[in-house]
């Protein structure tokens, strides 16, 4: 960010009608330090700012050039930027979010994201990497719960407080950061918006709905992963088994047109292929379950015309290529 207080120096002491020289006497400095101020190759000394911004009438961010709103529409457009190259270049995302973060070093949002990308993101995380970010990671979390108000920030700084616990082996510790600082399922916003209108009004209607195709999706995609990493079963059942519940959803969706159901088949379907892509599935499995994942969100889509409350839905697993 650059830094303008030489050029608003300048440009205050033109529209107040103020030499250089009657600057400098007022301050008890010499003309040729406040040239330099203007020029830019020297900035005032820190003592200084309060009697400059009182001498003008402005206030201290006036002063430095401090543009909350331009400022903060930069910071929007890079983390937008970033969340759209995480998820097509991972090694661009870096570049850009490490180069932000550098540019705007106490901003939550920034060093939040910061944080999570170098820690690999919220998932699978190698405890080495873990620890060998430790006392920065630390220093993260600690300047974000002493300061900043947003929640889902500030619940990602105990998530990371956890994670480097379970890091260092001390898993019961973790879990208890958890248990004592996040809500239980019904304990959730959604729950919570559900239960503040009577059973008997629209609107309880339109979060009970709400909260069942999220749910809903959030059921199959855990589904799957109960099934597909149970080290007991071997792994072509495995797959067999999850794909025949996917059928199932299937069925019952195309039986019923009821869309929780083919919110849960998409769903399924979409962390299976997923899994399958990257963990271990050959081809001809990869190909087949995509297909059914397709077919699902092709389903979903025409759902999603006739159903208002199934397109504000924020899916979890269903993430359409």
């Amino acid at each position: 960010m650059k830094i303008l207080i030489g050029e608003n120096i300048k440009q205050l002491r033109k529209a107040n009608s103020i030499t250089q020289e009657q600057l400098a006497e007022a301050l008890n400095i010499t003309c040729a330090a406040v040239s330099k101020w203007e020029r830019g190759d020297t900035y005032p000394d820190i003592t200084l700012l309060q009697p400059l911004a009182y001498f003008f009438g402005v206030t201290l961010d006036e002063l430095m050039g401090y543009q909350a709103s331009k400022i903060q529409k930069d910071i929007d457009e890079l983390i937008a930027r970033y969340t759209e190259l995480y998820r097509t270049d991972c090694e661009a995302a870096r570049d850009l979010i490490v180069k932000a973060h550098a540019e705007y070093p106490n901003d939550y949002q920034i060093m939040n994201c910061y944080m999570w990308n170098l820690a690999g993101d919220y998932a699978d995380n190698d405890p080495q990497n873990l620890l060998s970010h430790k006392a920065e990671f630390l220093e993260i979390c600690e300047r974000i719960l002493d300061g900043c108000k947003d929640n889902f920030i500030r619940r990602d700084a105990l998530n990371m407080q956890a994670k480097l616990l379970w890091a260092e082996g001390k898993t019961e510790d973790a879990l208890a950061i958890y248990q004592q600082n996040l809500p239980n399922w019904y304990g959730t916003a959604g729950q919570k918006s559900e239960q503040l209108f009577p059973k008997d009004t629209p609107e309880f209607l339109y979060h009970a709905r709400k909260n069942l195709y999220e749910l809903a999706d959030f059921a199959a995609d855990k589904m799957v992963k109960v099934i597909y990493y149970d080290a007991k079963i071997p792994f072509e059942e495995r797959i067999k088994k999850a794909e025949h519940y996917g059928d199932l959803l299937a069925d019952l969706s195309t039986q019923t047109l009821d869309s929780a159901f083919t919110v849960m088949e998409a769903s399924l379907f979409s962390r299976l292929a997923n899994d399958l892509t990257y963990r271990g599935g050959n081809d001809e499995d990869i190909l087949r379950v995509t297909e059914k994942r397709q077919l699902a969100y092709r389903k979903l889509s025409e759902l999603e015309r006739k159903d208002s409350v199934l397109r504000e839905v924020n899916y979890r697993a269903i993430s359409p290529i």
